[in-house]
């Protein structure tokens, strides 16, 4: 790193508010973007300073719609062009994450062709958290920081000091977060088992394990419909369990979501800040991850190891 290389972190305009968190915690002020938008609906970021030499983060979730990630590809092309010495996109949310591979014929694998984007657009490093396949990160040929927030979840579950504790999956997809986090608690782990016919429809949902008496959290990626998470929990309740909440890291809350949840057994629904919520419900706690990202910041601008960020 060059000794006059500075840090300057950017956010794209959807994720503002969490960029505003992360620089407070870094103790930063955010840099200047401006965008210009054109009456065809066209758009052009711009760097209003300088980033000769420096080392710039710019933080954009990628959720719908797709300019989020247009945004977040000309910032990096800018920055690019503005010879900026290393270019890191901070991604909170991987939009797209869901199509890793060909699940049936004539598809795109579209988290594979993002991830080709983001690097021929001069990107040097990702940062990014809950990634819904973890083999995604082999799609970059550049450094993948993949975190977890099950840094917060843990640490929350364990301040509700709650007896008889077992962790679920919602879907055999999820096994392996829902195993990270009963090693991690040391305690039984149960799975729901579901098909499906349609995208976002379950047809039938069937638990492996036994939650009868216990006290049920529920781990997953991502809400979308809130289908899954709502019947898993309803099945859960019905096979005897005594609560069921759920731990989840980004919250899409798509069309029914709310409503599902709100109308489901479960009694709490925690969520980071990965994405930000139009739409809330009582049932719904925000917590924030913005000092995991800060602090992975701060490690990659000081070229300091970041294993000990991980929790599993």
């Amino acid at each position: 790193m060059p000794h006059n290389s500075s840090i300057k972190v950017f956010s794209g305009s959807a994720t503002k508010y969490l960029s505003e968190k992360i620089a407070n915690s870094y103790g930063v002020e955010l840099g200047d973007v401006r965008i210009q938008r054109f009456a065809d609906g066209e758009f052009q970021p711009s760097f209003e300073e300088s980033l000769r030499g420096d080392h710039v983060f710019i933080i954009q979730s990628t959720f719908s719609p797709s300019d989020n990630l247009l945004e977040l590809l000309f910032l990096i092309d800018a920055a690019k062009r503005a010879s900026a010495y290393k270019i890191v996109a901070v991604i909170p949310y991987f939009g797209f994450a869901r199509q890793d591979r060909k699940d049936r014929p004539r598809v795109s694998i579209a988290a594979k062709l993002i991830s080709n984007l983001l690097v021929s657009s001069g990107v040097d490093r990702i940062i990014t958290m809950d990634l819904h396949a973890d083999q995604i990160q082999g799609f970059f040929d550049v450094p993948v920081d993949h975190m977890y927030a099950s840094r917060v979840f843990i640490k929350y579950i364990k301040s509700l000091e709650i007896d008889k504790l077992v962790i679920a999956s919602p879907d055999t997809g999820g096994t392996k977060r829902a195993n990270s986090y009963s090693k991690f608690l040391d305690t039984p782990m149960v799975i729901c088992h579901k098909t499906r016919k349609v995208a976002n429809v379950v047809a039938e949902m069937t638990i492996i394990g036994d939650v009868k008496d216990k006290n049920v959290i529920l781990v997953d990626d991502m809400i979308d419909t809130g289908g899954t998470i709502a019947k898993a929990a309803d099945l859960i309740m019905k096979n005897g369990a005594l609560s069921v909440r759920c731990m989840v890291t980004h919250a899409l809350f798509t069309g029914p979501a709310l409503e599902r949840i709100e109308n489901s057994a479960l009694i709490e629904v925690v969520v980071t800040d990965s994405i930000p919520l139009k739409t809330t419900c009582a049932k719904v706690k925000v917590i924030s991850i913005a000092d995991i990202f800060a602090d992975v910041i701060r490690k990659a601008y000081n070229n300091e190891s970041i294993s000990n960020s991980f929790l599993f």
